[in-house]
């Protein structure tokens, strides 16, 4: 009880700041509650606030971010793995790798740090906020860390809900090949919406379909993250334990798409059981903006960004290229 009551003050606190973030970003969803949540989080972190809040902070930013993961489970139905086609999953693996080396390889000339280009390489390769909500913690990643990563992606969010269709229209794209661009290469599930919906109604449906099988590639890619970060934990300490490290929010994340595709809980508690987990990962960047000193975010936010387009429009000309050259 003495625990619980503790953490009770910093959780709250963070989920009074994500009720507003929340509203705000159905209202405004390819900006994102996520988003709203880590900005009003900085703002706050000027206030010179109790030291009892600092334990539940800390538990949202680290431990309900991890069970928000599994929660996002409920939404997943691995059906539409095999919807897709192979295709579309040969095409996953091609952009997939690019973004990831482009991260690697971009973040080591413009000198970002490891773990923030890591994150980067994450949100762009796979699904933007939640990719990096699940990374995180694996990765051992810091606040300013995580900042630095979701205010990259929310950018290339944004100016890709209004640019992909323009340019999809520009080059005479049909639906299906502007669904799978829009789908593999636009982040956050709410920028892939006004993307492909904007261009027609058949590009939204291929589109979120293909973004939500390339959600799923959290579980082997956090499963790689963690391997590497115990390995070289390892070399430093002289020691390797895989177990310690163990991203096991994973398996729960799997678990529950496992059971919303062949179990589904009646009376829409899978849905509603997602929604939850989407909200606590409004607390938890609210809790992370909470610790984030704003003004060395501002000074050291150049080369992420950089970082960001880099990956981006590598990521983006991967798609184009694997469809009409591979494909």
């Amino acid at each position: 009880m003495k625990t619980i009551t503790g953490k009770l003050p910093g959780i709250l606190l963070a989920a009074a700041i994500a009720v507003p973030a929340w509203l705000l970003g159905k209202a405004f969803p390819v900006v994102g509650g996520p988003v709203l949540g880590i900005l009003f989080g900085m703002v706050l972190a000027f206030w010179k606030r109790p030291a009892g809040f600092e334990e539940g902070i800390a538990y949202t930013s680290r431990k309900l971010l991890q069970y928000s993961i599994i929660l996002l489970g409920f939404d997943m139905n691995l059906y539409n793995v095999f919807r897709v086609g192979s295709q579309t999953l040969i095409l996953m693996c091609f952009t997939l790798t690019a973004a990831f080396l482009t991260a690697f390889i971009a973040g080591r000339l413009l000198k970002v740090e490891g773990k923030t280009g890591t994150l980067i390489g994450v949100g762009t390769a796979i699904c933007g906020g939640s990719a990096i909500a699940a990374a995180a913690p694996v990765i051992r990643a810091g606040e300013d860390e995580v900042a630095h990563s979701i205010s990259t992606i929310f950018l290339f969010n944004v100016i890709a809900a209004f640019l992909f269709p323009a340019l999809g229209h520009f080059f005479g794209m049909s639906d299906n090949s502007f669904g799978l661009w829009a789908g593999t290469a636009v982040n956050d599930t709410s920028s892939v919406v006004a993307a492909g919906y904007s261009f027609s109604d058949a590009a939204g449906n291929l589109a979120v379909i293909v973004k939500l099988t390339r959600t799923l590639m959290i579980v082997p890619v956090t499963l790689a993250l963690a391997f590497y970060t115990s390995k070289k934990s390892a070399g430093k300490r002289g020691e390797y334990s895989f177990l310690k490290i163990f991203p096991w929010f994973v398996l729960g994340f799997l678990a529950a798409s496992v059971i919303n595709t062949f179990a589904a809980l009646p009376g829409g508690a899978g849905a509603a059981l997602a929604q939850a987990g989407k909200f606590v990962i409004v607390m938890a960047m609210a809790a992370i903006g909470l610790k984030t000193d704003l003004r060395k975010l501002v000074k050291n936010g150049a080369r992420p960004i950089l970082l960001g387009l880099i990956c981006w429009f590598v990521l983006s000309l991967t798609s184009l290229g694997v469809q009409y050259f591979v494909l």
